[in-house]
């Protein structure tokens, strides 16, 4: 660990961070008003990948990657840029921010299930406590309260079910990076995983209206799409995994909590999205059941 003297300032890094990626939710959905999907993933991660490069040159942490790490650092890119973001930018399109910030809080339950499934690791009744409070609350999220609805298919949007889809997905790429993170710096792994992601998600650009879209962007949805590849995909990591260095895991974890409260405030102000009682009461439970799980 660090001096004492350096841990405000990496606190203050990860809380920035935090409320930085609980606001992208509503950055993407304003974005998504001028450009699609693929053009908004392309752009994001072209404006991000030089801020992580430059981060790791500075720090003598870029080098050379070939061979099986290149190809796992490929299917990394893949799993956790291409498809999760466009999970996520398509789900915008249909579903709220503030229910996307939501269903994304509960990403920790995935893991546990995915690790007990995958890896053999234990659940205890504490921790399958929380993955059933949580689930409940994802359902109370998701269909706004109407549970025979949502069972019924009628409740949710079909961008509410991409972003759940998302949820699982991103527990699959962070069990999955772990081995990565155990030989290379973080700074080294993102800009390889960036990069792959980014240059895979080409076809999708091809296939869609292309970077022509850029002639479509106003004021505030261009300001969107630099605050999302400028700030979130850029200097938010870096300011992440500098706290990481810093101080413990656990603590700088626990801000992540933080994420949904930020973008419900904000999709309310911005966006103008109602802060529905039921749905606050399921984003406490998904809280409160990933909280036992953790």
């Amino acid at each position: 660990m660090s001096s004492d003297r350096s841990r405000p300032v990496a606190f203050l890094k990860a809380l920035v961070a935090v409320v930085v990626w609980g606001a992208s939710f509503i950055a993407t959905k304003v974005a998504l008003g001028a450009i699609s999907p693929p053009t908004l993933i392309f752009l994001r991660f072209a404006m991000g990948i030089p801020i992580i490069a430059a981060t790791a040159a500075l720090r003598g942490e870029l080098q050379w990657v070939r061979g099986r790490e290149l190809a796992q650092f490929v299917l990394l890119g893949l799993i956790g840029v291409t498809l999760h973001q466009w999970l996520q930018a398509t789900g915008l399109e249909t579903a709220q921010a503030s229910t996307t910030a939501w269903i994304v809080a509960s990403i920790p339950v995935f893991m546990a299930i995915l690790g007990w499934a995958v890896l053999g690791e234990s659940i205890g009744g504490r921790r399958a406590a929380g993955i059933a409070i949580a689930a409940l609350g994802v359902m109370l999220v998701v269909g706004k309260g109407d549970l025979p609805a949502l069972f019924g298919g009628r409740a949710a949007v079909v961008g509410d079910y991409l972003v759940l889809l998302s949820a699982p997905n991103w527990a699959v790429f962070s069990v999955l990076s772990r081995r990565g993170l155990r030989t290379h710096p973080a700074a080294r792994m993102m800009f390889y995983v960036m990069t792959s992601g980014w240059l895979l998600s080409i076809p999708l650009l091809a296939g869609g209206p292309g970077l022509g879209e850029i002639a479509r962007l106003t004021r505030p949805t261009l300001g969107a799409v630099l605050f999302l590849g400028i700030v979130c995909s850029g200097i938010a990591y870096v300011f992440w995994y500098d706290a990481l260095k810093t101080l413990q895991a656990a603590k700088v974890g626990a801000l992540i909590y933080i994420e949904p409260v930020v973008a419900v405030i904000v999709a309310a102000i911005v966006l103008g999205e109602p802060i529905l009682p039921i749905v606050l009461a399921g984003g406490g439970l998904i809280l409160f059941g990933v909280w036992l799980v953790r």
